[in-house]
């Protein structure tokens, strides 16, 4: 077995905020971190020591991001902040970065006082962030028992944290689904999948038995392509990484993990994976099962206007009656020390509001449904009523699951270049078997072998 290396409504707003409270904490250790444009501080001159000190605006959240929240020219502004700058009279004001340098501009400005209050959610944030106190609770400005974060009560629970409350979710963002061809099913004899998950059949036997029915090496045909590793392996309902609110535990054992894994090993094992990079359902009518965030739907009706395109979650475990939910969150973040946690707060409750608000909703599915068009006037991007409604009813009722062991360090999971050696242990866990077939090993060697090394891993997260 090779080892593998250390690398890798307004007014609602205001009532449920309480009063703001600063806090102190020592600074943070930082790398070296390159320049970015200053917020909208002013430097005032003391007479008598001739230093200078600045004066931050109270009512300016500073936000330290690789995106703007504020509208480029010509756009609109985002409902949550068009609320927020009217109840608050507040606004907020972009630090640029990039998704590099994000981390180091924060903690660069954590370091030195340099006006910093809110940081986008990402796997990074939690629990590596929080537990290198880049971050302060919220709890102490929200009311979080409040009915209108009942959608997302589960996904604010899994994130508490030694009983509190650092990720605050809103909403979801980016839910893997699967993308497939009603036309294609039928013509191969095929039970309609989203048919199959409306009657609770839709499951991993199910799907398996489709794609090597319709895969054929002479023909060239695969029964699935895309990003799907994670998507299965959390369709089990474990993660590999447990949290009960104050220890991480290892759970890579699991049996639900193992089958899922047996699942993977068998897809590679009979080609059933087309490995090309696709940004929409393939043309070729040669791939059963397209996976991907739901960001690639619109394309994929625009490339196959008549492939009758639906998508399905992904099929459950056999073991199990209930389907998971594996995305992500959209959260913002109180950077540590800020004296802003009050007005933070108040922005991510003004977009839950908005998420939840019955005429933003109607607006937001009326925007998703317009037909998005290039120079030409050409059709790029289309989402039909039917999709679009069967993937939020989908986020509404399957169970959120979050894997933690993404956020804990470049030897857990890791970006860029690697090998089978040198890759993180969270991505020979999702896709080691599938993607590197011919090494030889099997789930029981990857297992052995990375097990103790994600309980050195967790060693330094879990609270003493």
């Amino acid at each position: 077995m090779k080892k593998l290396t250390r690398l890798l409504a307004g007014v609602l707003c205001l009532a449920m905020l309480t009063t703001a409270a600063g806090c102190n904490k020592e600074k943070h250790t930082s790398p070296d971190s390159s320049a970015t444009e200053t917020a909208d501080v002013s430097a005032e001159v003391s007479q008598e020591t001739g230093e200078t000190a600045l004066t931050i605006d109270p009512n300016t959240i500073y936000w330290v991001a690789d995106y703007d929240l504020n509208p480029a020219a010509g756009q609109e502004q985002s409902t949550a902040l068009a609320m927020f700058e009217k109840q608050y009279n507040a606004k907020v004001e972009w630090i640029p970065a990039t998704a590099e340098n994000k981390y180091d501009i924060l903690m660069q400005r954590v370091n030195t006082s340099e006006p910093v209050d809110m940081f986008p959610f990402d796997i990074n944030t939690m629990p590596d962030g929080v537990s290198r106190e880049l971050f302060d609770p919220l709890d102490d400005y929200m009311d979080l028992n409040d009915s209108v974060w009942d959608g997302v009560r589960d996904a604010i629970d899994m994130f508490a944290y030694a009983g509190k409350h650092y990720v605050v979710p809103y909403s979801v963002s980016d839910p893997l689904v699967l993308t497939y061809s009603r036309k294609l099913c039928k013509e191969n004899g095929f039970d309609d999948p989203y048919t199959l998950y409306q009657q609770g059949k839709w499951d991993w036997n199910t799907m398996m038995d489709m794609m090597k029915q319709f895969a054929d090496k002479e023909s060239g045909n695969y029964g699935i392509a895309g990003w799907f590793a994670s998507g299965l392996l959390h369709s089990s309902g474990q993660a590999v990484i447990g949290f009960d609110g104050n220890q991480f535990t290892n759970n890579i054992e699991h049996a639900e993990i193992g089958a899922a894994e047996g699942v993977l090993a068998d897809i590679a094992k009979q080609g059933l994976y087309d490995a090309t990079w696709y940004n929409h359902y393939p043309t070729s009518n040669k791939v059963l099962f397209y996976s991907m965030g739901d960001w690639a739907l619109g394309a994929s009706n625009a490339k196959n206007p008549d492939a009758d395109i639906m998508v399905v979650p992904f099929p459950k475990s056999p073991n199990i009656s209930e389907y998971y939910y594996s995305g992500g969150y959209n959260a913002k973040m109180l950077a540590a020390d800020s004296e802003k946690g009050a007005l933070v707060a108040s922005y991510i409750l003004c977009e839950r509001m908005a998420a939840v608000n019955e005429e933003y909703q109607k607006t937001a599915k009326q925007e998703a449904l317009t037909p998005v068009k290039n120079s030409l006037g050409e059709t790029v991007g289309v989402v039909t009523e039917e999709q679009y409604d069967a993937i939020q009813q989908y986020q509404d009722s399957a169970k959120p699951l979050y894997e933690f062991g993404l956020g804990m360090g470049g030897m857990m999971y890791t970006n860029g270049a690697y090998t089978y050696e040198t890759r993180g242990i969270m991505n020979n866990i999702f896709d080691g078997l599938l993607l590197y077939p011919d090494t030889g090993d099997t789930w029981e060697d990857l297992r052995d072998t990375l097990s103790p090394l994600i309980d050195m891993e967790l060693d330094e997260y879990n609270l003493q």
